[in-house]
């Protein structure tokens, strides 16, 4: 083990005793320093978490939420410098974390959470702006989603949970399987349920098939698919852009 690499690991271990070597300004051991460092970055990580993870932490409540992360900070050291960005892996850790099994849905709304923060921080693209075009000439652009844009697919109902625990006054979430499109108009990301066959819909927009080829495509796929509905949705939420 390297210099580095045992600092990191007793940087986030609270159980380690501080790397051997390391002295405080007086030349003496830096065990109370290192302490209140490693009690800092732990408290960083796990803010970085709480506020990356809204819904998950409303979910399991505060105390255990801050808990949960102290675990995942141990095990996922920061690969970013970027402390906004910190969690990508969260969700799969969630599979595999034994306390919230009861909770299956929970990475999935994890997963809806990391995705509004990246759509959050996405490289800027221009929407596509079909007004004054005929239907003719919309439906054959190629456009692909915008960077963005993400759709997530779940066996969950993960958009009414969302909505139910951010919305006030917002229905109990309905039971069964949702897909959800994220797409950032402005400057604020926002999550649409999405409707049969957009899914699919999304999956074929690369920047190479027409608009009509795209929705041909996903009807195929989904018989019960309403194309306006679709069209309306991906087009007034700004998740498409024209490929470069």
């Amino acid at each position: 083990m390297t210099p580095q690499t045992g600092f990191a690991a007793a940087l986030l271990d609270p159980a380690q005793a501080p790397p051997e070597g390391l002295l405080n300004p007086h030349g003496g051991p830096a065990g109370r320093r290192f302490d209140v460092y490693r009690n800092n970055v732990a408290a960083s990580l796990i803010a970085a978490l709480e506020t990356g993870f809204p819904t998950v932490r409303r979910l399991v409540g505060a105390e255990f939420f801050r808990a949960m992360a102290a675990v995942f900070c141990r095990a996922n050291p920061p690969e970013d410098p970027r402390l906004a960005l910190y969690g990508g892996q969260f969700p799969g850790f969630l599979l595999r974390f034994e306390p919230v099994a009861h909770l299956p849905y929970l990475p999935d709304v994890a997963r809806l959470d990391l995705g509004l923060r990246q759509s959050y921080h996405a490289a800027d693209a221009a929407p596509v702006d079909t007004r004054g075009m005929e239907p003719a000439a919309v439906m054959a652009l190629r456009p692909r989603l915008a960077p963005a844009t993400l759709v997530l697919s779940s066996r969950f109902p993960v958009h009414g949970i969302w909505r139910f625990n951010t919305v006030a006054g917002a229905e109990k979430p309905p039971r069964g399987p949702q897909d959800v499109l994220i797409a950032r108009p402005g400057f604020d990301p926002a999550p649409h349920l999405l409707p049969p066959g957009g899914f699919a819909l999304a999956r074929a927009l690369k920047g190479k098939l027409t608009l009509a080829e795209a929705l041909t495509k996903a009807m195929a796929e989904t018989p019960e698919t309403d194309p306006a509905a679709l069209l309306t949705l991906f087009l007034a939420s700004g998740a498409l852009t024209l490929a470069p």
